[in-house]
């Protein structure tokens, strides 16, 4: 018979920030049937609650618990660290997966004029969707303080906890094919953020706060900066290479980030064309990663890829 001591160290425990409906629900769907026992998070608590219902209800899961987590207010991102704390005394996997555009948008306008989604993924759409995209400065706060600053406090929050993984800690930070550098069109922007041995935080941020200046004064093209979800894009930019900044600091954990694919999902008005199963499979997949697995890596689905 195990006693309750081993029992507890041997689940596999995983956070999941923004659960509550598309790629994170899933995610929270596919590890539980993998036995993980998983913290489902989400900003709105009666929505998060009503998620934990439906998988155990419907899906009959009944490995899944509800925390309330905002990851833009510190507060909340202690409480949730708290909590793991007491109920399970560690954590295994951390999936970041709570995001923001960023953008104000024109969603009729968008659905009018019938982007097809190869020109969605190539660029090709950039100019045709400047009619009914707007990129604002609060939006721009908004968004990386999610994508990348909210990424970072509920990281920090749980590092202590995920050092105590028996299992060998993953972390997932769920990325996008817009934060690829080769769509940067500043080669000086790409050369910083490639180089890793000198890539830090500093250094990080001190690109986010050049760009938020260069929207102020509404010369972000003239500077170099992408024009297709322009804060977006630069978040999950600077979000891969956080990623890369954590692997190399934390050589234990298997740290990776991922673009799930093209999903149809709230965050990209439901232009996206794969299912939120699929979406998930690559999160998943780098979260159950073997001993032995990838770190510090960038997953276009379940591929390995390019930053």
């Amino acid at each position: 018979m195990v006693g309750s001591n081993e029992q507890r160290e041997m689940q596999r425990v995983a956070v999941i920030t923004g659960a509550n409906k598309g790629i994170g629900l899933e995610i929270a769907r596919q590890l539980a049937l993998h036995g993980v026992t998983v913290v489902l998070t989400a900003r709105d608590e009666k929505r998060g609650a009503g998620a934990v219902e439906s998988l155990r209800g419907s899906h009959q899961i009944p490995n899944v618990v509800f925390h309330q987590l905002d990851v833009r207010d510190e507060s909340s991102v202690g409480a949730l660290a708290e909590f793991v704390r007491t109920q399970f005394g560690k954590l295994d996997i951390l999936v970041n997966n709570a995001g923001a555009s960023g953008i104000s948008v024109d969603v009729e306008g968008l659905k009018s004029l019938g982007i097809d989604p190869e020109a969605w993924l190539s660029g090709k759409a950039t100019s045709l969707v400047q009619g009914v995209l707007r990129q604002t400065y609060d939006g721009a706060v908004t968004c990386f303080d999610t994508n990348y600053y909210g990424c970072k406090r509920v990281t920090e929050a749980l590092l202590p906890l995920l050092e105590l993984s028996t299992s060998g800690a993953r972390i997932v930070n769920v990325s996008s094919l817009r934060s690829e550098l080769r769509r940067m069109p500043s080669e000086s922007i790409r050369e910083e953020l490639s180089d890793i041995d000198n890539l830090t935080e500093e250094k990080i941020e001190g690109l986010l706060r050049r760009f938020l200046e260069d929207l102020k004064e509404g010369r972000l093209e003239a500077t170099g900066w992408p024009m297709m979800l322009p804060s977006y894009s630069v978040s999950k930019t600077v979000l891969n290479a956080y990623t890369r900044v954590l692997a190399r600091r934390h050589p234990s954990m298997l740290v990776n980030c991922v673009h799930p694919g093209y999903v149809k999902t709230d965050i990209n008005w439901n232009t996206g064309v794969i299912t939120t199963e699929e979406g998930a499979k690559g999160p998943v997949m780098l979260a159950l990663l073997p001993a032995d697995g990838p770190t510090g890596c960038y997953f276009d689905q379940t591929t390995k890829a390019e930053f």
